[in-house]
């Protein structure tokens, strides 16, 4: 059994693990009971019904939440002619394709995320044992292989997140830092659950969305009861 720290058990003193909690009520204690001293990443953790290990069951899309992440995000994106222009307008940090494909070759990783136009993918698999375990693959289901630089680069920007199911039905995401309060949470929240709702195969069976917590970067995680989840996300 996992051992936590004096500060981690305080911050969850007075509170009723036996009581059944809702969206709402999960989000605000998640906040409630930050108890480090910087502004906390606040994440949402979803177990799906789906298997997969089947192709048409592999949940992986991106969205823009309505009030970000609130952070910075590095961009890299790898295009060629005259959407290397459009790219330095829009604000990426990075642009290139042989020189940044050999920059990254190189040991150089000082982005977070990745985009490139179709054109250019031959060379960016070049570089795909280095950016894929990092997660910044750029990959044409999530968006980031596209012409539409300008627009996708505003989006990265303002707070667009990328979202993957992992090989145990998982879903892991970033939902805005605990300054931002319940209010804002909770919206970035209902516009991910939409787009993960909106990607639900035909093949999956039962529930889709099983179970849910919230949790800060260093906090406990507080469980959505099954019922109460269901009337958030109808």
């Amino acid at each position: 059994m996992a051992k936590h720290g004096k500060k981690y058990r305080q911050s969850l003193e007075g509170f009723d693990e036996s009581r059944a909690l809702s969206v709402e009520e999960a989000v605000e204690e998640s906040i409630k009971r930050s108890f480090v001293k910087f502004d906390e990443s606040v994440d949402v953790a979803m177990c799906l019904g789906v298997d997969p290990k089947h192709s048409d069951q592999m949940i992986r899309g991106a969205v823009a939440l309505p009030f970000g992440l609130g952070k910075t995000v590095r961009i890299a994106v790898f295009a060629k002619g005259e959407k290397q222009a459009e790219a330095r307008e829009a604000g990426a940090d990075y642009v290139g394709a042989e020189d940044l494909v050999e920059k990254i070759k190189g040991g150089w990783t000082e982005f977070d995320q990745t985009l490139a136009t179709p054109d250019v993918m031959g060379l960016v698999g070049q570089v795909g044992r280095i950016l894929g375990p990092r997660g910044a693959m750029p990959n044409a289901k999530t968006g980031t292989v596209t012409f539409d630089l300008a627009n996708t680069i505003r989006e990265m920007k303002a707070g667009r997140v990328e979202f993957r199911v992992d090989k145990a039905g998982v879903l892991h995401a970033p939902l805005g830092r605990v300054s931002f309060g319940s209010e804002k949470i909770l919206a970035n929240l209902r516009v991910l659950l939409e787009a993960v709702n909106r990607l639900k195969p035909s093949s999956a069976k039962g529930t889709y969305i099983k179970t849910m917590s919230l949790s800060t970067t260093m906090g406990a995680g507080f469980t959505v009861d099954p019922v109460l989840l269901k009337r958030f996300v109808s």
